[in-house]
């Protein structure tokens, strides 16, 4: 199992937070700065993405699963509140099913519990374009998919913000990258959502393209009792709003 690159900051309960495939911890640094006066926040990255080691060959994102359940349990001292988005969002349906003595609560960003056909075709498809010929030919469509056209534009607030994404994404080791690609083509957490007994929120974004909030209402009607809220944001809303996606998730966490 890999030893996870961390950065844990602030004071109070844990909060554990999981970040988007091609992403690194760096994508919640708004986020974890709104809540560490609360809070201590413990952000991570993936294997397979930024620091962590590149783990060869394939795996679930039910070992990725685990590998945040060995992390909580070395580093957090006791159950956590996780949130994940997309990827993450997805690592915390395996954690709360499969670990579920390491979460206090759940928070499901922007994600999906589960793919049809088409879905998995299109998965492989983009492990096949970047293992044939590396990041760039799916970076500009990522960022469309990431960022809402006004966060994108050039001299906007975010354009900043979007140039780091940018980079760090064409950083990516292409075949870690397409093996994370192959994860998440075969996640079905359908059944296991339905067993979840901690507390859970999930989070739309109302002009997410990538996962739309009718994914989200899946997967809150999937998990007993979830709360299910919106931000007017694209696919990584903890990016473009991390003030509203802060403020979510800290009045459902003061709420438990």
């Amino acid at each position: 199992m890999p030893s996870l690159h961390f950065v844990k900051q602030g004071r109070g309960p844990v909060i554990v937070l999981s970040h988007a495939l091609g992403c690194e911890l760096g994508m919640w640094d708004d986020v974890a700065t709104a809540l560490q006066d609360r809070y201590t926040v413990l952000r991570y990255d993936h294997r397979n993405h930024g620091r962590s080691p590149i783990v060869p060959g394939a795996f679930s994102v039910d070992d990725m699963a685990d590998d945040a359940a060995a992390l909580i349990a070395r580093e957090a001292g006791g159950p956590v509140h996780f949130v994940g988005l997309s990827l993450g969002g997805m690592v915390a349906q395996s954690l709360a099913a499969r670990h579920a003595g390491g979460v206090k609560s759940i928070t499901i960003a922007n994600s999906a519990m589960a793919y049809d056909e088409a879905g998995r075709a299109n998965w492989a498809a983009r492990a096949q374009t970047v293992r044939s010929q590396g990041m760039a030919p799916i970076t500009e469509g990522a960022m469309q998919r990431w960022f809402t056209p006004e966060f994108r534009a050039e001299g906007s607030a975010g354009a900043a913000r979007v140039q780091a994404l940018r980079a760090k994404l064409l950083a990516c080791d292409s075949e870690a990258y397409a093996a994370s690609c192959d994860a998440i083509a075969g996640i079905d957490y359908r059944a296991s959502n339905a067993g979840i007994a901690c507390p859970a929120l999930v989070i739309g974004g109302t002009r997410d393209e990538a996962t739309p909030v009718s994914m989200s209402e899946a997967i809150a009607a999937a998990i007993p009792g979830a709360k299910l809220r919106t931000i007017d944001a694209a696919h990584l809303s903890a990016v473009e709003q991390p003030g509203a996606f802060a403020l979510l998730v800290g009045e459902f966490v003061q709420s438990l």
